[in-house]
């Protein structure tokens, strides 16, 4: 016999079944994260010979699982004639190819684990910040959790807790100049995000008024985009937010003169953090250095030179291949990042046995060739110095080596005086080597997710000659 619902009870019932489904949605992203959280809690008082250990035994699942299930990675084995068992550390990684972003354009579908169900498989795509934008999968709430808990686990070196007030300054785009409200709240009303689109000098204002009466504990922020409400705030003498305990930087390099400025005038720690959205690094600064660390739970990474040989020595510079451990249903195995670091000496103060960066320089596009080949980061141009006090905005603009163009906004203030110091202090760092010439605009468009480029580099990508 049947069973009538009235209107309530039905109501109720589609109410519980919702939740339900909701829940069983959540449960997997849930239990990832909390595995991850409580892997790193624990792992962080390991010695190197424990993290060695683990990252092995990572890799060699990871390799058998590529092997069995990822066709791509069963054809290069075979066409290498390996086994899984012949890559015994991660040193032995160099027997396999590297893989770079036009290999994992062409073998997409092949990289797509197949001991996972179609349902599983999130497609993701970066913002081509290299020139090459790049589309892989995640495995969907899963990837994203795990992710999570290693951002948690680097936001708790600089107190974070998930009950704490963010303002985030990043790639959004919230609201409309027709009602000059340009923020939304997130995330139960905890954090507040403000569109980084509509940051001019008419609206920064009711940012600053809007952020102090938000009272955050912490900016999570692109830095170009903290150094435009920094710029504004250091040239108007306006006072720090006092509940603010550090800036939380990622997505885009940091560079030396933004680090200054975020700490001059936000009074507090600036945090930064390096990765990638294919999830095969990442690595961030501790409570006592600004040396990133790198998470050896989360991927391998190695560092090779021009020469095509690993980079060995603290302080030697080479571009960051990496492998990722965490994202098995579509895994990159000595994945080209286009990125270039510094290798870090010693152990951290802080106690961690992580393997440390010195800095991290940027893409490969953010490097200026000169006439004599030669790569110069854009680290070396320092907007916090004087010489730029009466520029709004700048971007350099290659074509050609050794020669740069320079795209300036000018301020008020702006005059020929300024256009002499900005060519003469050039000249030095480039140390005569690029031919720079300026050209006047009134603005600088941003990239689709929000991001200043500092260059836009049109020379061929692989000026660095990694060997493949």
């Amino acid at each position: 016999m049947g069973v009538r619902m009235n209107r309530r009870g039905l109501r109720a019932f589609r109410l519980e079944n919702s939740v339900t489904a909701r829940a069983l949605r959540i449960l997997p992203a849930y239990s990832a994260f909390r595995k991850t959280y409580a892997l790193l809690r624990e792992s962080r008082g390991w010695n190197q010979e424990d993290l060695a250990a683990y990252q092995a035994e990572a890799l060699s699942r990871l390799l058998d699982h590529a092997y069995e299930n990822v066709p791509y990675y069963h054809r290069i084995f075979h066409e290498r004639g390996l086994v899984p068992e012949d890559i015994r550390s991660p040193a032995d990684l160099d027997l396999l190819p590297i893989l770079t972003r036009e290999d994992l354009q062409a073998n997409l579908p092949d990289l797509k684990a197949r001991n996972y169900p179609e349902s599983a498989f999130e497609y993701v795509t970066t913002g081509g910040s290299t020139g090459i934008p790049v589309g892989f999968y995640y495995e969907k709430g899963v990837s994203r959790a795990r992710e999570w808990a290693f951002m948690k686990t680097q936001w708790d070196r600089v107190g974070y807790r998930f009950t704490d007030r963010c303002v985030v300054l990043r790639g959004y785009t919230v609201g409309s100049a027709k009602d000059g409200v340009f923020w939304r709240k997130a995330l139960f009303g905890r954090w507040l995000l403000m569109s980084s689109h509509h940051m001019t000098e008419e609206a920064l204002p009711a940012y600053i008024s809007e952020i102090r009466r938000f009272k955050p504990r912490f900016i999570q922020a692109y830095p170009s985009v903290a150094a435009i409400l920094a710029r504004y705030m250091r040239e108007h003498e306006i006072e720090p937010f006092p509940t603010v305990r550090a800036i939380l930087c990622g997505s885009e390099n940091l560079y030396p003169w933004q680090r200054d400025l975020l700490t001059e005038v936000f009074g507090c720690r600036v945090f930064s953090w390096y990765g990638n959205s294919e999830q095969t690094v990442l690595a961030g600064e501790c409570e006592e250095s600004t040396r990133y660390h790198i998470f050896p739970e989360y991927g391998i990474v190695e560092l090779i030179g021009r020469d095509g040989r690993p980079v060995r020595a603290p302080g030697g510079m080479g571009e960051v291949v990496t492998t990722g451990l965490i994202n098995p249903i579509c895994p990159l195995i000595r994945y080209r990042t286009m990125d270039v670091a510094v290798l870090g000496a010693d152990a951290c103060s802080c106690g961690r046995a992580y393997p440390l960066l010195e800095k991290v320089e940027g893409r490969l596009q953010e490097f200026i060739v000169t006439k004599n080949r030669r790569l110069v980061s854009m680290t070396a141009v320092n907007m916090h110095s004087d010489i730029f006090d009466n520029v709004a905005q700048f971007q350099f603009h290659q074509e050609r080596e050794g020669e740069a163009l320079l795209r300036i906004v000018k301020k008020t203030g702006y005059g020929d005086r300024d256009t002499d110091r900005i060519l003469r202090e050039l000249e030095r760092k480039f140390e005569g080597d690029v031919d720079v010439t300026i050209r006047f605009v009134d603005e600088i468009p941003r990239t689709r997710r929000g991001k200043y480029q500092f260059l836009i580099q049109e020379l061929p990508l692989d000026q660095w000659r990694i060997s493949v």
